[in-house]
């Protein structure tokens, strides 16, 4: 690579942290010290919170936003914590998710020409987070011909199995008489392995795996430092180039896995996914499913802990289990919020919003509004619409992977608390400092087993 491309890349990557991160971060703070709402919101959600006490202030700020009304237009954007109104905006045409260049400013072009070279992410065409029909259609069309309920049921018995050994390993590690991290022993593992499963990674690989799967969380998140920012950039070309050349395995021994069966399909034409796009659905399968299920096996584990109630009531009848993860989702979400920008000029709750246009949507809030939710702020898992939470997103965008992830955290959790009944969680629990992905980057606990 010559001096000059090497230059005008770094150039480039410059651009895209300066208006991606550095900009927004500058303008926020400086906006939450003049006390604008939204801007407060934001800013909180990235301060540290070792002890989880800062998700009641961002809820609190997510409450004061709803209380003016169903859509708020604050200093840099709308914002909702409406359930209506999130729901709406998620399934109208008139929305689409990324940014929306108007591609006449000298700032538009300027972020189209850094964007050109920036690495495969959850968040760059063709990730199905950001395509938008036609392609959308066909795309989804064939992933999900994949990913099916079927194909999750069928996982369900391997995933309960990878749990049980993950546990039997813990155990004989550590019989109980020190402290152990279930972040890192445990709720990382169990969604690592069974990604790994999908698509076709030997065990050998399985560290790689999942230092990857750690190194992409930020991928969803804005604000970054610049030393952050090409670190992620960093990783998402190595994980790219390491997609690249599995993929080219599996097409030469395919094996009994999903990504060989999605490198097989093909539509009604006989066509397939291109090569690009087979990287950015196993990349979403890793960046976007990894995570969000760590945070909702640590994020269950600790609301349990803190509702002994609900526990015991879990363990009188376990057949509550599939709700009660509805319930942590809604209560507790993986992913806290999203956005999206409008393509034309169009109207939300009475709100005019212009195309172009960013609104905030903030999951998290639409899952504690009481017009929809009865004491919304109270964790109960025999409550009867807990699956009318928004953290699976809802119309075209609604998650792929929303089967799976109940899947493995109903498994995840119940052969925990089954085989640990009196599991006790110690002083040291520590909240992950990104904004968009919520949950533990460290839970230590006490493995008690059931008694003999």
């Amino acid at each position: 690579m010559s001096t000059t491309t090497q230059g005008s890349q770094w150039l480039a990557q410059q651009v895209r942290w300066t208006l991606g991160h550095a900009l927004p971060r500058i303008t926020v703070a400086a906006a939450a010290r003049r006390d604008e709402l939204h801007s407060q919101f934001v800013a909180q959600s990235r301060k540290p919170d070792p002890t989880g006490a800062g998700e009641e202030r961002l809820h609190h700020l997510m409450d004061r936003i709803r209380d003016l009304g169903p859509v708020h237009h604050g200093r840099y954007g709308y914002v909702t914590a409406s359930h209506a109104v999130v729901k709406e905006v998620l399934s109208s045409n008139d929305f689409r998710t990324g940014i929306i260049p108007d591609g006449t400013s000298p700032l538009a072009r300027l972020a189209s020409w850094s964007a050109a070279n920036a690495p495969m992410g959850p968040l760059k065409p063709p990730s199905l987070l950001v395509t938008e029909p036609p392609e959308h259609t066909r795309y989804r069309k064939l992933v999900t011909r994949v990913f099916s309920a079927r194909a999750v049921q069928q996982l369900r018995t391997r995933t309960e199995k990878i749990a049980d050994e993950l546990l039997s390993d813990l155990q004989r590690a550590e019989p109980g008489a020190a402290p152990v991290d279930l972040v890192a022993s445990y709720c990382s593992l169990l969604p690592v392995t069974v990604i790994a499963e999908i698509l076709g990674v030997p065990q050998s690989e399985l560290r790689r795996l999942r230092a990857f799967g750690a190194a992409l969380a930020p991928s969803l998140d804005y604000g970054l430092s610049w030393r952050r920012f090409r670190s992620l950039e960093r990783s998402l070309t190595n994980f790219d180039r390491w997609l690249e050349h599995h993929i080219e395995r599996v097409r030469r021994e395919p094996g009994d896995n999903l990504l060989s069966q999605l490198v097989a399909t093909r539509d009604d034409d006989g066509s397939g996914l291109t090569d690009v796009e087979l990287r950015a659905t196993a990349g979403l399968v890793l960046g976007a499913g990894f995570e969000t299920t760590v945070n909702l096996l640590g994020n269950g584990i600790g609301l349990l802990h803190r509702h002994p109630d609900q526990r015991a009531a879990l363990g009188d009848d376990p057949t509550l289990w599939p709700n009660a993860v509805d319930e942590m989702l809604r209560f507790d979400p993986p992913l806290f919020r999203t956005g999206r920008t409008a393509v034309r000029d169009t109207t939300v709750a009475g709100h005019a919003i212009p195309q172009g246009a960013a609104i905030s949507l903030l999951l998290a809030g639409a899952n504690r509004d009481a017009s929809v939710f009865a004491e919304p702020h109270r964790f109960d898992i025999t409550r009867t619409d807990a699956k009318d939470h928004l953290s699976f997103s809802a119309g075209r965008h609604y998650c792929l992977g929303a089967a799976l992830a109940r899947m493995e955290g109903e498994a995840g959790l119940r052969t925990l608390f089954e085989r640990f009944p009196r599991l006790g969680l110690t002083a040291g629990a520590r909240r992950r400092g990104t904004r968009i992905l919520r949950g533990y980057d460290r839970l230590p606990a006490r493995l008690e087993p059931a008694p003999a």
